[in-house]
């Protein structure tokens, strides 16, 4: 899957201007098309490597404008424009070579051109049109990944914030000072001694009656608010996330209310001078994205009005007394984090942008790259050695598979945001948890494998995949650790399997689960297994039924397992006990929402040549997978031997 060529995307074809040669151009074409469409029969000769006849299938003619325009779907448009202004802008451009500070000034410089220039208004289209949103937070994301983030920042964590935590009043306030880069913001909600545990945050906000302000205090060197993007340079106001403390007449002398969010000024608004009683420190030089200043931040009595709290799950009112539609600290709290979601939709989104680069990278220079060959002929290109095939066309086919996966996810947070169904709001946070952490982690590790698959000019910055590689590596971080987020998987599926038993209403996402569970419990080596042939193979319902079969089996016997242990161990205990198994589980889970949606674009894309190009690109990404996890099929006898040898 292409991404769009900019000036940004310097490959290693262009080292050796092979786009000024029309005969080497030609021949790329020529061995491209070979490698989707293997002929029927091989050449005659005996000297020169053959391609082997394992498809034999007729030629595949795909427009790449009719491709292109399902794959990029109805946005198209905003990313084509987003391309042009920064093509147009030379001093736009980010260097190879450019210092930390230099980085930061150019990213902040982009951003602000892309607004107020190119009349590109993101916090517009979280509002109107999420879709659009994250289109632009791709194409933004391929011209600097660091401007991509801090976009982010800006409109999704800041401005989402203000728009899905407060209400009217601060949206009125709000709403067009961040739209227009006015009111440059951070989110600071991570400290020093708590990241994924956000329900153990030290900071404090108390109320103050007589005043009715809060007073915002950094209790301790391990509540320091640490890597809040826009913090060190460039924010003018943060998002505050503490612990709300009300005075009460008992000995306590205060009740903590649990974890709110609070608009907090840092900076002046005129002078930019740091306000009294906030500290900020840099955070310093990164491994990647260093055009976003991460800082950190310490308060002390800092006094803010009581507007400023976030309060559209819980407010306090001028004498002091605390509201909410919410019952308990716990359901707030879960509210609160639900509708901060927006930013995994994002990083998973993103990272699938990230993929497509480099894999169009490692693919282009494979075909044109030639090494070795038969005895006195011609070397050849060294996608045509089975190990380079095995290393990037199972990638190649993850992209795509990752890319209809993602486009899922942003279609049903746009539904949510408009319907504000509960069951939507869960699914779609579950889904976001998992589908963040799986491809953020295939894409870090592909990096890696690309960057190898192109040999020493891999190496080379101008063919950028060490930038990619250490500015994507932080995705498996922030807005929630990979590991956590499997888990939350893990303990909805959990939820699920308990509803299944106790006959109750299983969401969307999840209803392959009764049936499946249904056939694993019953019938443990489905006849369908013993069927042999390609044909089958290529079977779409074949291939997602092994993948829920295996989801099956996993979440089955990690239950018993969890049973098992509690009595024992303890909840606790056995949660750690078969931690490897539920982290298993959720990626078997995950892997089949991806199949599935695959699955699904391929039936639903018009144009029948492009529809059969993607049909064979999602065989082997479930194929692939398949294959790799084959010892888990042929334990339980689900593929038999002589089918195991055809894959």
């Amino acid at each position: 899957m292409e991404s769009h060529e900019t000036k940004y995307s310097n490959s290693v074809e262009e080292d050796y201007d092979i786009n000024q040669d029309q005969a080497a151009v030609t021949r790329r074409i020529q061995r491209l098309s070979l490698h989707l469409n293997p002929i029927s029969e091989p050449p005659v000769s005996s000297d020169r490597l053959q391609l082997l006849t394992c498809a034999g299938r007729a030629k595949i003619n795909v427009s790449d404008e009719q491709l292109a325009k399902y794959l990029r779907g109805k946005h198209r448009d905003i990313q084509e424009r987003v391309y042009e202004y920064f093509n147009a802008k030379p001093d736009l451009q980010t260097p190879l070579e450019i210092s930390k500070d230099e980085h930061r000034e150019l990213c902040m410089r982009q951003l602000v051109g892309l607004v107020r220039e190119a009349g590109i208004r993101p916090f517009k289209y979280v509002v109107e049109d999420p879709v659009k949103y994250f289109a632009v937070v791709e194409a933004v994301g391929s011209v600097d990944m660091s401007l991509g983030i801090k976009l982010g920042v800006q409109y999704s964590l800041w401005g989402g914030s203000v728009l899905n935590l407060g209400t009217k009043k601060h949206k009125d306030k709000y709403f067009e000072g961040i739209d227009n880069m006015d009111y440059p913001g951070c989110f600071a909600m991570t400290e020093l001694h708590h990241g994924s545990n956000v329900q153990g945050l030290q900071t404090i906000a108390t109320f103050d009656p007589l005043r009715d302000e809060f007073i915002i205090d950094t209790p301790n060197d391990g509540a320091i608010k640490w890597w809040i993007g826009n913090a060190a340079v460039h924010g003018k106001f943060a998002t505050v996330f503490a612990k709300l403390m009300l005075p009460t007449h008992d000995t306590k002398g205060v009740s903590d209310m649990g974890v709110h969010a609070f608009i907090v000024p840092i900076r002046d608004m005129k002078t930019h001078e740091v306000l009294p009683g906030i500290e900020i420190h840099d955070c310093g030089h990164k491994v990647g994205l260093n055009g976003v200043d991460n800082g950190a931040l310490k308060f002390r009595s800092v006094r803010i009005p009581r507007d400023n709290l976030l309060n559209r799950f819980g407010d306090v009112s001028r004498d002091g007394k605390y509201t909410s539609s919410l019952p308990s600290i716990n359901k707030r709290f879960a509210a609160t984090l639900g509708e901060l979601v927006g930013g995994r939709v994002g990083l998973a989104y993103s990272s699938v942008g990230v993929l497509k680069i480099a894999v169009t990278i490692a693919v282009r220079y494979s075909l044109l790259r030639q090494q070795f060959g038969p005895p006195k002929q011609p070397e050849i290109s060294i996608l045509d050695y089975q190990s380079q095939q095995h290393k990037l066309m199972p990638m190649l086919a993850s992209t795509y598979a990752f890319h209809f996966a993602t486009s899922y996810l942003v279609e049903k947070y746009a539904e949510m945001k408009k319907s504000r169904d509960e069951e939507l709001v869960s699914d779609v946070h579950t889904l976001s948890a998992g589908l963040k952490a799986y491809v953020t982690s295939y894409t870090a590790k592909s990096l890696s494998t690309c960057r190898e698959a192109c040999g020493g000019h891999g190496y080379a910055a101008v063919n950028r995949f060490g930038s990619l590689r250490n500015d994507h590596d932080i995705f498996q971080t922030f807005e929630g650790d990979n590991t956590v987020l499997l888990q939350q998987v893990a303990v909805y599926l959990l939820k699920q399997y308990k509803e299944k038993f106790q006959g109750g209403t299983l969401t969307v996402t999840w209803n392959y689960l009764r049936e499946s569970m249904n056939t694993y419990l019953s019938q443990p080596n489905p006849v369908t297994s013993r069927w042999e042939g390609e044909d089958h193979l290529r079977n779409p319902n074949f291939q997602l039924d092994a993948f829920r079969y295996r989801t099956s089996r996993l979440l089955q016997s990690v239950a018993f397992r969890l049973r098992k242990h509690s009595k024992t161990l303890g909840g606790f205990g056995a949660w750690n006990r078969c931690l490897n198994h539920l982290l298993t589980l959720a990626e078997s889970h995950i892997e089949s929402v991806i199949l599935a949606k695959f699955i699904e674009a391929v039936r639903s894309c018009p144009d029948v040549s492009s529809r059969a190009a993607l049909k064979l690109v999602c065989d082997l990404y479930a194929l692939d997978r398949i294959w790799n996890d084959i010892g888990t099929y042929r334990n339980v006898d689900y593929v038999a031997p002589n089918k195991a040898k055809v894959i």
